[in-house]
């Protein structure tokens, strides 16, 4: 149903809960080890997100590498 100003009304738009499921479906977990790993980063992760995050070390890290770039600026 359309409002007399040519848009459509908040009710039409919304779709039911079991066709909205249909097509979105939720990644299950296997396993207790992959929900681990999905929430909680390794310490080699975490370095190079701080490193990315800091300008220098990211445009050193591009041009000698991570480990140098990181030792550098964090060491």
């Amino acid at each position: 149903p359309k409002e007399p100003s040519g848009f459509l009304s908040a009710e039409s738009i919304k779709i039911q809960k079991k066709v909205a499921n249909a097509f979105v479906k939720r990644k299950k977990r296997s396993s207790p080890y992959e929900w681990y790993f999905e929430y909680y980063k390794s310490p080699m992760e975490q370095m190079h997100e701080r490193c990315e995050n800091y300008p220098p070390c990211d445009y050193l890290s591009d041009q000698v590498g991570f480990a140098l770039a990181y030792n550098r600026f964090f060491g």
